[in-house]
């Protein structure tokens, strides 16, 4: 059969199903509102449409299959008090009462849905919920009632859950904010906002949404399908309203009655543009600025308000007219956007005492097409205040000059100063005496004539500044200062010397015309012309028969030996003294002297030795070696001499006896002392000798050069000695005595006096011993003695206790 013969009959068989499986009665149906959904059965119909198909068609059909699935559709939502039937199950094994059963298994099989095993009816047991699930995948078989042997392979069918309108829409990225240019044109989009809807967007119009503005008009519209929010009024002002809060919404099932719906708020703001000009407070402004005010600083502020924000509010001031405007700047202020009136130049009040000027403010941006950027002016009227002003001197510095010679009290130069003020006030001068803390200078003060107070000296100073203050007599406060550089002019009055001590080395075996040293002087002068010296021998040394100068081109000389018979044994050290003068006027000269030594020298002329004692050692012992050998033993006697004396004194006690100590210069004398006459302290030569020698004792705290010879008719009898008249010569004579220096020193006098009947008592003259002395004499003296003889005449054994 041709092709196109099978595709005919292909299409006619499946347009007879359809119409069967409308039209047979009873086959079950789907509820209200689902499509019918059958199980044909492979009875006599089926064979005599497969033996109509060809042989080649029938080797394509599935000859065991019986029964064919569409899909089932099941309402979401459904709350009837009994389960909804979704559909029915029916193979053509089921005829008669054969036992037989159906077995519903897949998604929800048992819980949501349920199948009768005998029926094949399919209910669904629970709410069903689109958005929650849309479809099920089921399978159904069919299998012996008894054994629950499967009597057909098992089909897969898919339950879909029909959707209604039960979800309202929603503006997920809701609330909105947007901006757009003030002044924007109608119909300028500003926003676009989007809602959702949860319903099936193919099933009918639950998920067709429609965008309406509830509050926003008449500025804004929006597009009911795109839901682009645009401008709908002209000339919108963000100077007059600068934010807008606009309701939109979104209703579904395509507008119409009974559709749900869902809102959102989108807050619009107008962005400024720069379309309003800066605009001075007022047209005239009014400062007065004192004449004293410093460069720099603020005479005044004018102002330009703008209606707009940021950088459209931004303007600059220039001074674009006015009288002498390079006196005045104006610059803006980048915090208050202020114009700031500064002063360029000083001001004089008696000179000029007002200023007009005129001042235009202008906006930093413009906006594109509105013809440049916006301006505005305003005048500017300054009345200048008189001031009191400090003097004000001629110049701001003086440069005087003075030579060095100058005498005292010679005027130097001259500094002027004047009171600017209409007033007049006299000035006077001062030095700072900061500045001259010499006090080398003196100024008049009612003049300003600087004179010398003091010498001066160039070469010592070259320059002096000083400051010099000028104040108003009217009013000490205004003072005004000045520098005065003083330069010391130089004359020639410092003769040329030699630039260093010289000392030159002649060698013994040098040839006749060998250079000694070059000399070379300086002077402390500066002449304008620069340095030139002049030298020569002193007038004795001019015909000296040794050495002679030559003059260099460069202001310095050689000194030349005439010969070489120069030896150190006949004269070691030759001073040649050289004159140095300079070409100043009057010109200046000094005598210096140019010490030479004879020298030992090796043939090539290098020097060795220049002393003589080198000449007459042994060879081998230079004179280094010699002082470093004296020095050695110098040193160890001076380490002898420090041991002896270090001995010497270790055995020597530490402690200073009393009559070494010698700190307040008193003499002691440890004297016994006399007895009951003996009320003074006395030379102990008198009691030794009471007639004296010719009746002279000599002082022995002195050492007298000459040799004192007593005078006569001084002395007293062998035993005729008067202590009064005794003491009195004494002291004439220690007046008198021109060879002895009034010493301060006590003279102690140990005499013991003649009046007392027990004798002397000391026991120094005695040759017997405690022992054999018998002291019952003792009791004879008188009760004073007694006690004094028994504590003589106590035992051996009680002495030692």
């Amino acid at each position: 059969m041709p092709k196109r013969s099978e595709e005919m009959l292909v299409d006619l068989w499946m347009s007879l199903l359809l119409v069967w499986i409308t039209c047979v009665p009873s086959v079950s149906t789907t509820p209200v509102g689902g499509q019918s959904r059958t199980a044909q059965t492979g009875g006599s119909a089926a064979a005599a449409a497969a033996s109509s198909l060809g042989e080649g068609q029938r080797l394509l059909s599935r000859a065991k299959r019986g029964w064919v699935w569409n899909q089932m559709f099941v309402l979401e939502e459904f709350s009837g008090r009994d389960p909804i039937l979704v559909g029915r199950l029916h193979t053509d094994l089921d005829v008669g009462n054969k036992n037989i059963k159906y077995v519903l298994a897949g998604e929800g099989a048992g819980t949501i849905f349920a199948i009768n095993e005998l029926t094949g009816d399919i209910h669904a047991m629970k709410r069903l919920d689109r958005e929650e699930k849309a479809e099920y995948t089921l399978t159904a078989q069919v299998v012996n009632a008894d054994t629950d042997e499967p009597l057909e392979p098992p089909s897969e069918f898919i339950i879909k859950v029909q959707d209604i309108n039960d979800n309202p829409p929603q503006f997920i990225e809701g609330p909105y904010r947007a901006s757009v240019p003030e002044m924007s044109a109608v119909g300028t989009p500003v926003t676009r906002v989007m809602a959702t809807d949860a319903d099936d967007p193919v099933y009918g119009n639950s998920a067709k949404l429609v965008y309406s503005i509830l509050d926003g008009q008449p500025y804004f519209s929006v597009d009911p399908n795109s839901a682009t929010i645009k401008i709908a009024l002209h000339g919108m002002d963000r100077e007059v309203k600068e934010e807008y809060f606009v309701v939109i919404q979104a209703k579904d099932m395509g507008g119409h009655m009974g559709g749900l719906s869902g809102t959102t708020t989108v807050t619009i703001m107008l962005t400024d543009i720069n379309d309003n000009p800066p605009k001075f407070s007022k047209s005239l402004y009014e400062f007065g600025i004192p004449e004293d005010l410093p460069i720099g600083k603020t005479g005044g502020k004018v102002k330009a308000t703008d209606r707009d924000i940021g950088e459209n509010a931004k303007s600059t001031y220039n001074i674009i007219e006015g009288d002498d405007q390079s006196t005045f700047e104006i610059i803006t202020d980048p915090q208050t956007q202020d114009g700031i009136l500064r002063l360029r130049k000083p001001l004089d009040y008696e000179s000029k005492k007002a200023y007009t000027l005129k001042v235009e403010a202008t906006n930093v941006r413009s906006e594109p097409g509105s013809g440049g950027p916006f301006k505005d002016t305003a005048t500017i009227k300054i009345v200048v205040e008189d001031a009191d002003e400090p003097p004000v001197f001629s110049k701001p510095m003086y440069l005087l000059e003075v030579k060095e010679n100058a005498p005292v009290a010679t005027v130097i130069g001259r500094v002027a100063a004047r009171d600017p003020d209409s007033s007049g006030s006299l000035v006077r001068y001062f030095i700072d005496r900061h500045t001259d803390l010499e006090r080398q200078f003196n100024i008049n003060v009612d003049d300003g004539n600087i004179t010398l107070a003091k010498p001066l000296d160039r070469e010592t100073d070259m320059w002096h500044n000083i400051t010099v203050t000028a104040t108003e007599v009217r009013n000490h406060s205004q003072i005004s200062r000045a520098i005065v550089a003083i330069r010391v002019m130089d004359i020639n009055d410092n003769a040329p010397e030699f630039a260093t001590e010289y000392e030159a080395y002649l060698c013994e075996n040098g040839k006749p015309g060998q250079v000694i040293h070059t000399v070379s002087a300086v002077d402390k002068d500066d002449p304008s012309q620069g340095h030139r010296f002049d030298y020569r021998l002193v007038q004795e040394a001019q015909s000296n028969p040794n050495f002679t100068i030559k003059h260099n081109q460069d202001n310095s000389i050689s000194v030349v030996a005439k010969h070489d018979g120069f030896r150190r044994q006949k004269q070691e050290i030759y001073f040649l003294p050289i004159v140095v003068s300079d070409q100043g006027h009057p010109p200046m000269s000094s005598t210096n002297t140019l010490t030479i030594r004879v020298c030992g020298c090796s043939r090539d002329l290098v020097v060795q030795s220049c002393n003589v004692e080198a000449y007459v050692l042994p060879i081998g012992l230079s004179m280094g070696a010699l002082i470093a050998i004296l020095a050695c033993i110098i040193l160890l006697l001076v380490i002898v001499v420090l041991f002896v004396t270090l001995r010497r004194h270790k055995n020597e006690p530490l402690i200073i006896k009393d009559d070494e100590d010698v700190r307040e210069n008193i003499i002691r004398y440890d004297d016994e002392g006399g007895g009951e006459e003996d009320t003074e302290a006395f030379d102990i030569a008198t009691l030794q000798n009471p007639d004296g020698i010719n009746g002279y004792l000599p002082r022995k705290d002195i050492k007298p050069d000459l040799q004192f010879m007593p005078r006569a008719g001084q002395h007293s009898g062998p035993n005729g000695v008067d202590v009064d008249e005794f003491i009195n010569v004494r002291l004439h004579e220690a007046d008198n005595d021109p060879t002895a220096p009034p010493y301060d020193s006590i003279q102690i006098y140990g005499y013991e006096g003649r009046g007392s009947v027990a004798g002397s008592l000391s026991s120094l003259e005695t040759a017997s011993s405690d022992s054999d002395q018998n002291y019952d004499y003792l009791r004879e003296w008188g009760p004073r003695f007694r006690r004094l003889g028994e504590l003589y005449s106590v035992g051996e054994s009680d002495r030692e206790t």
